[in-house]
């Protein structure tokens, strides 16, 4: 699934993505709006991990939506 489809149902993809990294915070949530290299800078801040790792982890979940 593309970024802008995302963005567009960022509503619906909100539980899914609290489901899978249940550290972020409802903020978190609502700051990252669907885009893919903020929701990896706070996976990486919340979860310790490298940037490449979290943005790998956000590319993984966007695709199989």
């Amino acid at each position: 699934m593309d970024t802008d489809r995302i963005k567009g149902k960022w509503k619906e993809v909100k539980g899914q993505v609290k489901q899978r990294w249940g550290k972020l915070t409802d903020d978190d949530l609502q700051q990252s709006e669907g885009r893919a290299e903020e929701l990896a800078g706070r996976i990486q801040n919340r979860y310790g991990v490298g940037k490449d790792q979290a943005r790998r982890e956000v590319d993984d979940f966007f695709n199989s939506l």
